[in-house]
């Protein structure tokens, strides 16, 4: 498997499956706990660094369903008030959005990688990317984020991703297969599906992220609110480190290093 290198980080390979927290500065998030003031950034992200976070993931507009969109103005305005708070902190940083002008706002600052879920449909964004020289996380999409349906669809559209990364120049990468309620086609069924075959993934020779967070498909067969799932996160998490995930992102650092770890501790030779 080709490895990616994020600032000083190498993700898949023969590297240690990886830690990615989140912090979310958006308040429309599905999942109130993940939103962090902007006061707390700074102390958030060093307290999941010393959780065993190996980088975090900021955002500052939700993607979930159903939630009032935001201008490009307001998630730039956040994004850029984030970044101040941990520029020079020497932690590892991915920026999670989907804009082009966003991202330029974001590359002004110590930013190491772009998290895009829509794919690179958009080819400026694309160009940014390869232009900065950073690498990137790449999410299944055609048309709109995750909008493929079921594992064979997710397949194709992975490739298209990956040639749309070869167009672009960019040549680091990840790929996300983008489990997730993105679209009103995808059952909940098509993201446990996702999740059982994630294996079929890594035929790509590229690291895979586990992006399975206290989201949608968990909570619905638990019958749990977003505060509630941790306990069903980290059984889905289980298996897809079992299934080759070599980067995990999730909102609850602490508990997930202890899971990882003891995984890593099982599976020893």
């Amino acid at each position: 498997m080709k490895t990616c290198r994020v600032n000083k980080l190498d993700i898949g390979g023969d590297a240690p499956v990886r830690l990615m927290g989140v912090i979310n500065v958006s308040n429309e998030s599905f999942y109130s706990g993940s939103y962090v003031p902007l006061e707390e950034v700074h102390a958030t992200a060093v307290a999941m660094i010393e959780q065993g976070a190996d980088m975090i993931d900021i955002g500052a507009r939700s993607t979930a369903p159903n939630v009032q969109a935001i201008s490009g103005k307001t998630e730039a305005e956040r994004i850029d008030a984030a970044l101040k708070e941990l520029d020079g902190s020497g932690i590892t940083l991915s920026v999670d959005t989907m804009h082009p002008g966003v991202l330029d706002v974001c590359l002004k600052h110590d930013i190491h990688a772009a998290n895009d879920i829509s794919g690179f449909i958009y080819p400026a964004y694309a160009r940014k990317v390869a232009d900065a020289g950073i690498p990137a996380f790449v999410m299944a999409a055609n048309q709109q984020p995750g909008d493929p349906v079921g594992v064979d669809a997710t397949l194709a559209s992975l490739e298209g991703v990956m040639k749309r990364c070869d167009t672009a120049g960019v040549k680091d990468f990840v790929l996300d297969p983008g489990v997730g309620s993105w679209t009103p086609l995808r059952s909940l069924e098509d993201d446990w599906e996702l999740c059982r075959h994630f294996d079929e993934f890594l035929r790509f020779d590229r690291p895979v992220l586990a992006a399975v967070s206290r989201k949608t498909f968990i909570g619905m067969l638990l019958d749990r609110e977003p505060e509630d799932r941790l306990p069903g996160t980290l059984a889905v998490t289980m298996e897809l480190l079992k299934k080759g995930a070599s980067i995990v992102r999730a909102h609850d650092v602490a508990a997930t290093r202890d899971l990882m770890k003891v995984y890593e501790h099982m599976v020893k030779a």
